[in-house]
């Protein structure tokens, strides 16, 4: 099945007000810049998609990717594992003033709260965050004379994720750092997006090299040159 999207803007075109959106990338490596920039556009066009709760690990930096979408209104809820990095001003102002939610959850938790949603774990038991503001009305369990927390898993409806190099049935390879949560997030959401660097033939990639496959992949576009977040804050880009 050939899975590839003839624009951005038709790779992003699905996505409806009020879901749940996992944004792959780790700070700016492996995140999906393009794909991200393609929804703002839409939402600029049309108001849609809004009331968005995105879970990355930040909640964006400078004025583009995330840090754009929280700056226009898109996002009603942030998931995440650090929302005060260095040029979180967007999502700081939408804080202070009232204007969107925080779900704050430790990085290790955050990737296996998303790696158990893909692996169809519904819960599992972590000592991290027991006894802190962060474990507050969840189930704890002892083993082994230690205390747990009881995690549920996390899902999404949908995934925008980065890789490197992909075929046109949506198997996917990633480039050093860059593979990060995308890999996870491809797993966890009902429907995932994915911009490659590189698309190639079925059958070109060597099945050995495939860490996503193709049956996570729904929409699959190529973006020969992809933006670097860090470059971009750098240049003091507003999206």
């Amino acid at each position: 099945m050939n899975k590839t999207s003839p624009s951005l803007a038709d790779a992003v075109a699905d996505i409806p007000d009020g879901v749940q959106v996992m944004i792959g990338g780790f700070g700016g490596s492996g995140a999906p810049i393009e794909l991200i920039h393609a929804l703002i556009d839409r939402f600029r066009a049309t108001g849609s998609p809004k009331n968005l709760t995105v879970i990355n690990n930040n909640a964006g930096n400078g004025a583009i990717g995330i840090a754009a979408m929280i700056k226009a209104g898109m996002v009603r809820k942030m998931i995440c594992s650090f929302p005060r990095s260095s040029n979180a001003e967007a999502f700081n102002e939408k804080y202070l003033a009232s204007e969107i939610e925080l779900e704050l959850i430790p990085q290790g938790t955050l990737a296996e709260r998303i790696r158990a949603r893909g692996a169809g774990i519904p819960a599992f038991y972590t000592p991290t965050s027991f006894g802190t503001e962060l474990a507050e009305g969840k189930p704890t369990e002892t083993f082994d004379g230690k205390m747990y927390v009881q995690e549920l898993w996390l899902k999404a409806d949908f995934a925008l994720i980065k890789g490197h190099d992909g075929d046109e049935t949506g198997n996917l390879t990633y480039r050093l750092a860059g593979r990060n949560f995308n890999p996870l997030m491809a797993m966890a959401a009902d429907r995932t997006i994915a911009q490659v660097s590189n698309l190639r033939a079925p059958g070109s990639i060597d099945p050995e090299a495939v860490v996503t496959p193709g049956i996570f992949v729904d929409k699959i576009v190529e973006v020969p040159a992809p933006q670097q977040e860090e470059v971009l804050v750098r240049r003091g880009v507003v999206y």
